[in-house]
């Protein structure tokens, strides 16, 4: 006879897969980020004091998600990342109130996080990029190069970088360019500087199977995640020393792109160059 555990991680797994079910008009990409942030947070509220290592929908409080939303500031995750979050729990949430019945309250209503003010594109200071390239030689790591390469001398989205297949990718030792994009961002062919196309080229060659589907491979799945992305950059920051660290903590994977535009811009680009590089024009 089953045990109550056993039983309560089976109605965990089937709550999970109807929740699949109920995205399923969503794009591909967009369900995998919801899944994946649903699973998190109930493996983290089956966690918490008192839930025994099980998930039950009443646990779900305003409380609940506010103690989580500050769990994930505490790890270092942008406000645009809890946003997303916080509205990914807000759909979990409807999908328990209207289909299951289990949720009585939507207990995202009333949680309000800080709004960025809008804010000019990043450039980096001298030093910040002088550290950042310093930790990515020290590190050593082929594929970490690669990443940094395309954020930092390609001006590429953390999506891109993700869904970045090898049928779209072109590099040899000397020159190489890239057929870039992904669902919200336009699609491109971008020509790849030498600075970028040489640590690609390097970790293509350190990992040599060249029939996967995508470029960056991650132990755990076909590919590398957004969200393995950023872990990464922190990972990358932390090893900086106490000093160092001031000074490039509150650097994003993302501002690589936008300092990358502002570097292009001072290096005699038109506007309209950066923007076509940077998939910022439209239609």
């Amino acid at each position: 006879m089953p045990s109550p555990e056993h039983n309560a991680i089976e109605e965990v797994r089937s709550l999970v897969g109807e929740y699949e079910q109920f995205l399923s008009g969503k794009a591909e990409g967009t369900m995998d980020a919801y899944l994946r942030t649903v699973r998190h947070l109930i493996g983290w509220v089956a966690q918490r004091p008192g839930n025994e290592g099980q998930f039950q929908p009443p646990q779900l409080t305003q409380t609940t998600v506010e103690l989580y939303l500050a769990h994930l500031e505490q790890e270092g995750f942008s406000i645009n990342h809890r946003a997303r979050v916080k509205s990914t729990i807000s759909n979990f949430a409807q999908f328990l109130i209207e289909e299951e019945g289990l949720l009585r309250r939507n207990p995202t209503r009333g949680i309000e996080l800080p709004i960025l003010p809008p804010h000019a594109p990043r450039e980096l200071s001298g030093e910040q990029r002088s550290i950042l390239r310093s930790l990515v030689e020290q590190e050593g790591d082929p594929r970490g190069a690669a990443l940094f390469a395309l954020g930092y001398w390609a001006g590429c989205r953390v999506s891109e970088i993700s869904w970045l297949q090898m049928v779209h990718t072109h590099v040899g030792p000397q020159e190489g360019w890239l057929h870039v994009g992904y669902k919200g961002s336009k699609w491109r062919d971008i020509h790849l500087l030498d600075q970028a196309c040489k640590p690609l080229y390097a970790y293509l060659q350190a990992t040599g199977d060249t029939e996967r589907t995508y470029v960056f491979l991650s132990q755990r799945s076909e590919r590398l995640t957004e969200e393995a992305i950023h872990y990464w950059f922190r990972k990358l920051k932390a090893r900086a020393t106490k000093v160092q660290q001031e000074v490039i903590q509150d650097i994003t994977f993302h501002d690589l792109r936008q300092d990358f535009g502002e570097r292009a811009r001072k290096a005699g680009w038109s506007l309209e160059e950066v923007a076509n590089y940077l998939g910022y024009v439209t239609g």
